[in-house]
Formats: structure tokens, sequence, C-alpha cells
């Protein structure tokens, strides 16, 4: 598979990804989806992705320290902030959902215009408007495919807005915090498949962000004490081998964590969720207007130097940035005004 290249923002370092799960996608997206549609549609299953699942993290290994060793050097785990004790960390599953000492790791901004990343993740930036400068319809989703075909009113008011796209890769830490303070105003799955959110995977098929299954939240900014950023919608996507995702909401590191529902307020950078092992995304939507995105996410985006597979599949310059939970993405902007 061609190199993908993304930009380390705490660095400004360029990198090249090792891609952990390489030679199954490849026989996944290549010779098995033209030759066995079947097989093909069987591996990518809610069965297969939770077999495999289980035999990717569920088996304890013999030496677990041994694991984490590999895991450290390999993957990048840095198992010094996590905030269980390391020897309860015996299996792969474990060590995926794993909880960090995010309070002391990922230090919040206190602006409260800033909008925050909601996962340690790769991040690239969109835009529904023709005349933006990071107008990608059509390119990771179909957008009314990706909020529900019957979900009318969200459609409307997420139209013509912009977005984040954030890629967690299996080393990352799998919980998501929530991006901005306000109330839920809805929350729905949508059915679908577990295809692979590998980039390669994403610029030949036909959008699976918007195929895949996922949970939808609906949070309004625009109340008392909210982040003053409109409408936001939190898109949770399952991958290969993610079977599921787990609303966990804790206002206090991660205590008494609550399953969401509408009407409830959120705090912004409080965990919200858990993906359940594999690598996902998260996809969060701004209405019109209503979000300026810091300028060095924009730049990296729009560089020409680095080696993208988005660039090689799409034919102009989309760059992924790193960047943390909990770290500033963009700002609110209240009511069309900066």
């Amino acid at each position: 598979m061609k190199a993908h290249q993304y930009v380390e923002r705490g660095t400004s370092r360029v990198v090249t990804e090792a891609f952990c799960g390489d030679p199954v996608v490849s026989f996944l997206y290549s010779r098995v989806r033209e030759d066995a549609g079947w097989l093909y549609r069987a591996l990518t299953s809610a069965r297969l992705t939770h077999l495999l699942g289980v035999l990717r993290f569920d088996i304890r290994p013999v030496n677990p320290e041994r694991m984490r060793n590999r895991l450290a050097l390999t993957c990048g785990v840095d198992f010094a902030e996590c905030a269980d004790p390391l020897e309860s960390l015996d299996t792969a599953r474990k060590v995926f959902e794993r909880k960090i000492r995010y309070w002391d790791t990922r230090p919040m901004e206190t602006d409260p215009r800033a909008i925050l990343s909601p996962s340690d993740a790769r991040l690239v930036l969109g835009s529904f408007q023709q005349t933006s400068a990071v107008c990608l319809k059509e390119k990771f989703f179909r957008y009314e495919e990706l909020l529900g075909e019957d979900k009318p009113e969200w459609q409307t008011a997420f139209r013509d807005g912009d977005y984040a796209v954030l890629r967690l890769t299996p080393d990352k830490y799998h919980r998501n915090h929530v991006p901005v303070t306000g109330v839920v105003r809805d929350l729905y799955e949508l059915d679908g498949g577990f295809q692979s959110c590998h980039p390669a995977v994403v610029v030949a098929q036909a959008t699976p962000l918007s195929k895949n299954r996922r949970t939808v939240t609906v949070i309004d900014t625009d109340v008392a004490g909210g982040s003053r950023a409109g409408l936001v919608a939190m898109i949770e996507v399952v991958a290969l081998m993610i079977g599921d995702i787990v609303q966990c909401y804790s206002r206090e590191r991660y205590d008494d964590p609550q399953s969401l529902r509408v009407g409830m307020p959120l705090e912004r950078g409080c965990p919200k969720s858990l993906f359940r092992p594999g690598s996902s995304t998260v996809v969060l939507l701004f209405q019109a207007g209503r979000i300026q995105f810091c300028e060095d996410l924009v730049r990296n985006l729009q560089r020409a130097d680095i080696r993208s597979l988005y660039n090689q599949g799409w034919g102009h310059a989309l760059v992924e940035t790193d960047v943390a939970v909990r770290s500033i993405i963009g700002h609110a902007v209240r009511g069309g005004e900066g």
C-alpha cells in the first residue's frame, strides 16, 4: 500500500504512518472485493467483526508485560499516562479501552468559545459550501445518508455547514470527550456495516463513513452556559473489529458514568463514550458560519509537499493533522459574527 503521511500538531513534524492492519485491509479491499463479493460482505459483517475483535483483543497473552512492551514499542502506547495500574491491563482489549489521567495529560483551554477535539485522532476539515477553501462535498460521506434519510430537521440545520473528520488509529486512546457545552437535542443510532476507516478504503469506497453503523448526538450550544456555536452533531462511526459504541458520560473524571438522554446537559471536555476495539472515526458537523477552524489545521490540510493517500485518491492536497483530545480545533462564531 502507498505511503500515508500526516502532520504532528505539537511539533509540526511530518510523520509516515505505519498501518497496523495493512495486509488485512489490502486483502479485503482488493482481490476479495473484486472476485468474491459475497466473501467481502461476510468479512465486513457484524458477526465477523465481533469474531475478529475477540481473536485480536480478548485472548490473554502468556506474558502481559511483554505484550505491553510490544505495544509501547511498535504502536507508541504511552502507559505512563494510564489511570489504572499497569498489571490490570493484561489483554489487548483492556489496553485499547484504557482510561488515562486526561485531567493531567490533556489540559483543556479555558476560553469558553473554544471548540475541542473529541478524540486523540488524525483530523481533516471540510465544508459543504462551494465558496469555502475546504469544500469537500461527497468525499468522506454522503450528507443526507450520514445524518439519516428520515431526519429532515437536522439535514436542514447543517446544510452548507462545516465539518471535521477525526480518524482514530488502533493505538489511540479510544474514549471520546464532549467537544462543546450544551444540551442533547437528539440521540439516535443508524444501522450499517463495519467497513474499515483506513484512508485507502475511504478513497476507494463510496462514502463509507455514511454506510457504517453509527450513533448521532445533536447538541444545542445556544443555551445558558453553552458554547454558543449553534447546533453541533457528533457522529461516532464503527469500523472493522468495532461492534459497539458505549455512551458513558461522566462529569467528574470517569466517575458515575451515565447513558445519554435527550435533554441532558453536557459539559465540554468530559468523557462521553467508548469505542470497543479496532479503529474508528468521529465526524463533527457545524451549522454554517458558526465555527472558525484553527489556522494551523487549515494550513496543514492544504500542504502539497506531504504524501497523503487522500491526495493520491482525490487529486488535490488533503492532509491530516494529529490532534489531542480536548485540544482546540476552532472557535465558536456567535450568530455569524466573529
